[in-house]
Parts: structure tokens; C-alpha cells; sequence
């Protein structure tokens, strides 16, 4: 994998938490559900969870605990980015021989449907998977996925 910037990293990671398919058929296969719903989780309520660990203390007037307050407020500002950071790197991951070959297959009926797909990668990332499972499950009917659900 080249040098990226962290900020790539976290973008690749909120693109690749649009693009993966939340369905419960992937679930048991991939940890991407589980991940990107404890992101999600994470960037909705972990800010809060920093603000109201420094305003408590302040609260009750508890002014030598602020410094491990601000230490637990920053931690759990850290979380959604732990998960932005996985996800962005799990994007960027050759897939292993036996899903790479899947990803063809994938690619082979979707094109066969008539669907307009980008090329077959040669060395397919996490990330063309994802794109052609989304393809896949919109645009092909329950009938044709049986063999690979």
C-alpha cells in the first residue's frame, strides 16, 4: 500500500462506509456491518460523551479531575476515527485469492445481466468488492444470488 495522508485514510473510510451494503447475507462473512454501525454509532454519540465528561466536572465544581476528564473526552473523540481509519484501510486491501475470484464472478454476471461495470481489476481491493456486491444486490433478483448467498 503507498504513503497516503491520514485524512485519505479517513475518507477512504467514510466512502467505503457509503458504499458497502448493509445486508444481513454479508454479515456472517465480512466484519464491515460491524464496524461501520459502531462508527456510526461512535459519530453520533461519542461527542456528546466528550462534553458532558468535562462539564460534569465542571458542574460539581470538581476542578482536579479535569485533567482525566479531558483524557476520557479525548479518547472518545478518537473512536469514530479508529473506525473511519480501519474501514479506509480495509478499502485499500487486495482481496485474498478466493474472494478475488468471487469478485469476477460477481463482475462476470452482472456484465452478462447488462449492467455497465468498470473494468475487472486485475488485483481487485476491498472496495471494487463492495462496489459490485451494491451492484449486485440492486440490480440482479434474489433467484440469481442463491448461488452466492
Amino acid at each position: 500500500m503507498s504513503r497516503k495522508s491520514i485524512w485519505s485514510l479517513f475518507r477512504n473510510g467514510q466512502d467505503y462506509m457509503a458504499i458497502w451494503p448493509m445486508r444481513k447475507e454479508l454479515a456472517p462473512m465480512f466484519p464491515e456491518p460491524r464496524y461501520i454501525k459502531a462508527t456510526q454509532f461512535a459519530i453520533r454519540v461519542m461527542p456528546a460523551v466528550a462534553v458532558i465528561s468535562v462539564l460534569s466536572q465542571m458542574v460539581f465544581h470538581n476542578y482536579d479531575a479535569i485533567p482525566q476528564a479531558m483524557i476520557v473526552a479525548l479518547f472518545a473523540l478518537s473512536m469514530p476515527l479508529q473506525g473511519l481509519l480501519w474501514l479506509g484501510r480495509r478499502s485499500r486491501t487486495d482481496l485474498p485469492p478466493s474472494l478475488a475470484t468471487w469478485y469476477r464472478e460477481l463482475h462476470e454476471k452482472l456484465e452478462s445481466e447488462g449492467t455497465a461495470m468498470e473494468p475487472v481489476k486485475a488485483k481487485p481491493r476491498y472496495v471494487e468488492l463492495a462496489q459490485v456486491l451494491n451492484s449486485a444486490f440492486k440490480q440482479l433478483d434474489s433467484t440469481s444470488l442463491e448461488r452466492w448467498f
